[in-house]
């Protein structure tokens, strides 16, 4: 914004500074006078007759005065000029590091020493803030630099397929439609998948009553052709679960979490569990599925875009990468957390978190 020049805030403080000593001096002077002329008579008898005491005593004082006030005066605004650089100097720091966040350069901190006051917590505070969006932004740019290349991925495979078809009009035309549904399938998931991200992430939603238990049902009823295909059993149980949210944002993040129970669930005996339960602030959603055996640094990367883990076994129903990315966006953006740990018999354990919803809407 433009705005009109002013004073600097140094020389506020010091002419505050020295207007204040001006006045403290004032007032000292002025109670000295009273109560000098106070044990003082107004007339004394000299050899010259009638002398007036206080009138003498006044143009006695009063250049006296007059020379302590310009001290003050002048000691103020000294003092203050440089009392005042001393206090704004932390202040002046913390500008110049604004200054730089503002042109994009956000790896410089201010690291005020000393002890803690003011304008330290001032640059804890903003040094605090400088790191967590400088992660952010890096997080984001990650994640443009994979959506790009998954995006990409699928329009080349396209632009391959028809030149392909254009250099061999022989080749079987069913065969390349077919593998150009499934490419562009994959190119319409990817995207929807980008937009209900985004759309977590900007908490651009109506909040509403929701109870979990019944998104599970309704995840269930959704997926269990899936389910049956792949020969995995889903057993659900639970207690009924309200909480405030987005319905079909919390419906989504649920059939998230049972589609990749279902898709990664390779063994023997391929069995889902999904518990819903009640506590005193808070309710939990928790999905666990028999598997292979994963390794804690391996979960810990489930839920960045795009990353499947070079473990994981791909599948047809695999998704493009954003499943628990998603469900991790939709819970921060309702105020709650995912948690994921390797299940010990293997599999995959995943608790959803939400505030819990003190009392039902009204009709």
């Amino acid at each position: 914004m433009d705005r009109a020049p002013g004073l600097s805030v140094r020389l506020k403080l010091t002419l505050s500074y020295a207007g204040f000593l001006m006045l403290a001096g004032a007032s000292l002077l002025a109670t000295v006078w009273v109560y000098l002329l106070r044990g003082l008579p107004d007339t004394a008898m000299s050899s010259r007759g009638l002398v007036p005491i206080k009138t003498i005593v006044l143009h006695a004082f009063a250049p006296a005065t007059a020379g302590v006030l310009l001290f003050l005066l002048v000691f103020g605004l000294l003092g203050g000029w440089l009392l005042a650089g001393r206090m704004l100097a932390p202040l002046t720091r913390i500008t110049e590091a604004t200054r730089m966040a503002a042109n994009g350069s956000l790896s410089h901190r201010i690291e005020l020493d000393g002890r803690k006051d003011e304008f330290r917590e001032l640059a804890d505070a903003f040094d605090i803030m400088l790191t967590r969006l400088e992660a952010h932004i890096a997080e984001h740019q990650r994640f443009a630099a994979n959506a790009s290349h998954e995006l990409r991925t699928p329009l080349a495979i396209t632009k391959t397929l028809l030149d392909v078809a254009r250099t061999d009009p022989a080749r079987s035309t069913h065969e390349l439609i077919g593998r150009l549904h499934t490419v562009n399938t994959r190119a319409i998931d990817l995207t929807e998948a980008l937009l209900l991200l985004s759309r977590a992430d900007r908490r651009s939603f109506k909040r509403e009553y929701v109870d979990l238990s019944l998104n599970v049902e309704e995840a269930i009823e959704t997926l269990l052709p899936l389910a049956e295909k792949h020969g995995v059993t889903i057993e659900a149980s639970g207690d009924i679960t309200p909480t405030v949210g987005s319905r079909a944002l919390l419906l989504q993040m649920t059939i998230n979490l049972l589609h990749n129970a279902i898709v990664h669930n390779v063994a023997e005996e391929r069995i889902v569990w999904v518990t819903t339960s009640v506590h005193p602030k808070s309710v939990t959603l928790t999905v666990e599925n028999t598997g292979e055996q994963l390794s804690a640094q391996l979960v810990s990367t489930l839920t960045e875009p795009f990353q499947r883990g070079t473990e994981r076994i791909h599948h047809d129903h695999a998704g493009v990468g954003l499943g628990l990315a998603i469900v991790k966006s939709i819970a921060h953006a309702h105020d709650g957390t995912l948690t994921t740990a390797p299940r010990a018999g293997g599999g995959l354990h995943v608790t959803v978190q939400l505030p819990a919803a003190t009392t039902p809407p009204r009709n």
